[in-house]
């Protein structure tokens, strides 16, 4: 089927690829002219703006979007509506907070423009691997555009979710667990590499993968880092998050659902980006106060 995809990141070009391969028309847009280039290379149809864009596509049309939460979807939301048909799909791929798929479906649906929400996942290896696709909306709208859902993800990896919000919420949902396995995975493997036995930590997660019940893709990719760096030395434990375990958390304080490991995984985040924790210095000075106990003296002159 004709497809436009706006937004070639290192997603949207991926999935553009793969539905070129799967034999769908694919019309392509990005504010970087050589993004489009490269789409167009591998055979999209690339258009100068997003009126050329949905000139080129035949109705009844559906645009896909894989841009960044926030402001550049809602600008893309406001730029595409007046230029799309009643009964035309408007698709939103990204990671966007459920409660802004509602409104803006709600939004676009009084110029009678169907809305979708899909929760992707796969990250840079959808291409090959195929993404997994929560799609939230219409019954109508989803089942349009399930020729492309089929390309993009691999047997038994999409479904219709539930109506608009349900496929960003249940998205959300997903990298809050993602969030808490990758902590227990950094966790065990911390304790694996300080203990006193000198373990190969390649191997470990290696034969890990194989009939242990912690076995995942992310343990794969985890002995794939390995291989490259054994003690990860080229890596600064800096992590940053995205959005969507705070989303996460806030929906759990607003249900008053306990996530005590998600929500730890969060904040773990948090203080990866601390260079010296104040917090710290709080509970060293008190101890030094009341108990005598001694302070490790700070590096450098005092700001």
């Amino acid at each position: 089927m004709d497809i436009g995809m706006v937004g070639l990141g290192r997603m949207g070009a991926n999935m553009t690829q793969r539905l070129l391969r799967g034999g769908h028309r694919v019309v392509v847009s990005d504010l970087n002219a050589d993004a489009v280039a490269a789409a167009v290379a591998e055979g999209a149809e690339g258009a100068s703006s997003l009126d050329d864009l949905v000139r080129r596509l035949s109705p009844r049309r559906a645009v896909w979007m894989m841009v960044p939460s926030g402001a550049p979807v809602e600008s893309t939301i406001a730029q595409l509506t007046p230029l799309l048909e009643r009964g035309d799909v408007l698709i939103d791929g990204g990671n966007s907070n459920y409660h802004d798929s509602m409104r803006r479906a709600e939004a676009v649906a009084a110029h009678g423009i169907a809305y979708v929400d899909c929760g992707t996942s796969g990250g840079i290896w959808g291409l090959t691997e195929g993404y997994c696709l929560m799609a939230g909306g219409s019954a109508d709208a989803v089942g349009h555009i399930e020729p492309v859902l089929r390309t993009l993800a691999p047997e038994g990896g999409y479904a219709h979710v539930g109506p608009s919000g349900a496929g960003h919420f249940v998205k959300m949902v997903h990298n809050g667990i993602e969030y808490g396995m990758m902590a227990a995975y950094g966790e065990g493997f911390e304790l694996l590499a300080g203990s006193k036995f000198e373990l190969d930590l390649h191997r470990i997660a290696a034969i890990w993968g194989h009939g242990s019940v912690v076995r995942s893709w992310l343990l794969e990719l985890l002995e794939r880092a390995f291989a490259r760096d054994p003690r990860l030395q080229a890596i600064e434990g800096y992590v940053q998050d995205s959005g969507e375990g705070r989303w996460t958390v806030q929906e759990a304080l607003d249900q008053d659902v306990p996530l005590p490991i998600i929500t730890l995984s969060l904040m773990r985040r948090f203080s990866s980006r601390q260079q010296s924790s104040f917090s710290a210095k709080v509970q060293a000075a008190l101890r030094n106060e009341f108990g005598g106990h001694p302070v490790k003296p700070a590096e450098g002159p005092p700001p």
